[in-house]
């Protein structure tokens, strides 16, 4: 009896905990609020720039790149949004574009617009159309809440389950680590990065849209890939055995999305 009340409760906790994601309408475990996970993105992301090198744009071209992609990009996600009647589910982005100078092929977005550029993904990317594709897939991720997802996995697994207020107050050095890992932050970047071939997937399928809307050609993605896999030389794990998809899949993948992706592209004169 005592399990059945248990596994009734655990039930309805996780039925309490799931949320409709805007852009996809589709169910998903979410324990905490988005304005609580931007409160803690804004602390962590201002912790990060103060402890690494940012480029800054008024003084180098890339970094002004970055800045100008990070601002059609974010351009095209709230017209979007407008169009569809959901601009309210934007509340709390206060977009942030930085370049940091890091050797690592990597890029990420926060929850709120914060993302971060690494000076290493660069010479894959070659191009802006290119660097947008990584910039429009890791918006996507925000927007489509796979850190969220991740992190309230975290503290189910780690934590119990507990409110992320709590979690913060009473395991300060824990809850950072989860939020770090959920965010592509952790010590594992670059040998496990953070999401699931299910979410990449995903991620890659919005953010080739919203590559297009925002007047890039969405087929430097697939080109990107291509490059990504010649820069691998071979070293990436099987498919199987990774959180990522391998380059081949995602190539494939990107394929089949390409033709709705170009029906959005419109060209910026």
């Amino acid at each position: 009896m005592i399990r059945r009340v248990i596994f009734v409760f655990f039930i309805a906790a996780l039925s309490v905990a799931c949320s409709t994601n805007a852009l996809t309408n589709k169910s998903q475990f979410t324990l905490m609020p988005e304005s609580e996970i931007q409160a803690m993105a804004t602390q962590e992301y201002q912790q990060f720039l103060s402890t690494n090198k940012v480029v800054a744009s008024s003084s180098n071209r890339d970094a002004e790149m970055v800045k100008r992609v990070g601002q059609r990009i974010t351009k095209a996600v709230e017209g979007y949004y407008a169009e569809k009647g959901i601009s309210d589910k934007l509340a709390g982005y206060k977009w942030e574009y930085n370049l940091v100078d890091d050797k690592a092929v990597n890029a990420w977005c926060m929850p709120g617009g914060k993302i971060v550029v690494y000076t290493g993904l660069l010479p894959v990317t070659q191009n802006e159309a290119a660097l947008a594709a990584v910039m429009g897939h890791e918006v996507a991720h925000a927007l489509l809440q796979h850190g969220n997802q991740r992190m309230s996995q975290g503290l189910v697994q780690q934590l119990g389950g507990v409110a992320l207020s709590v979690a913060i107050a009473n395991k300060p050095a824990e809850t950072q680590n989860l939020f770090m890992t959920a965010y592509g932050l952790g010590s594992n970047v670059g040998v496990m990065l953070p999401f699931s071939r299910k979410n990449e997937l995903e991620a890659d399928g919005w953010g080739l849209k919203f590559t297009a809307m925002a007047g890039y050609n969405p087929e430097e993605a697939i080109n990107l890939w291509k490059r990504m896999e010649t820069a691998s030389n071979g070293q990436s794990p099987p498919e199987f055995l990774s959180t990522h998809p391998s380059e081949g899949k995602r190539i494939e993948q990107l394929q089949k999305l390409m033709p709705e992706a170009l029906k959005l592209y419109k060209p910026v004169k």
